[in-house]
């Protein structure tokens, strides 16, 4: 993942938004990553007939070609479906700027390359406001840093995300770092188990 993400951010100040309205459950019965952007604020972007909510901000430009969110308190609450973040993904959606994030949400968007940086309430509707004008964002993950315009302020975010998501890392990959010692005590347990069992 790059130092920097930047592009434009489409406002969406609504509060609680869960991972049933980020990914309803609906679009939950595949075995496979592909094909959740379809799904993805589903309910918001589409109307029972499937038609296009023009209302909706992702479906007018120039919002329809967002990178970043910036969102009401609370966002990601709810189930702990991993298909909400990777439907954002699937999205385009390379960022999400709030005030905070549901604990599992959180985790699963560092685990799939999607930065939550947490700015305060003041900082989050300052950019509210700039999106609402169909701003370019730029989001520095190394410096902890957000710029849209003349506007500048920096935001929270744990050092263990912060690596994550710039060397592109998740729990697999952290595990494998201990692949030889995994393997050491596997062979040392195994043995033991001989052991007890000739005894």
């Amino acid at each position: 993942m790059p130092k920097q993400i930047t592009g434009l951010a489409a406002p969406l100040p609504l509060a609680n938004v869960d991972t049933d309205v980020i990914m309803p459950k609906r679009f939950l019965i595949t075995i496979t990553r592909e094909g959740l952007a379809d799904g993805t604020f589903a309910d918001l972007r589409f109307d029972d007939a499937g038609d296009i909510r023009p209302e909706f901000i992702l479906n007018r430009k120039p919002w329809s070609a967002a990178a970043i969110l910036v969102v009401g308190d609370n966002f990601g609450c709810g189930s702990s479906r991993e298909h909400a973040v990777w439907g954002l993904n699937q999205l385009g959606i390379t960022a999400v700027i709030g005030t905070g994030f549901a604990g599992i949400f959180y985790d699963n968007a560092r685990k799939n390359g999607l930065a939550l940086p947490i700015v305060t309430a003041d900082e989050r509707d300052r950019l509210l406001a700039l999106a609402q004008q169909g701003i370019e964002v730029a989001v520095d993950i190394e410096n902890r840093v957000i710029t849209a315009g003349e506007f500048s302020t920096s935001f929270q975010m744990g050092a263990a995300t912060q690596m994550a998501l710039i060397d592109g890392r998740d729990d697999i990959l952290d595990s494998l770092e201990y692949s030889e010692a995994i393997r050491g005590y596997e062979k040392a347990s195994g043995e033991k188990m001989k052991v007890s069992v000739i005894k």
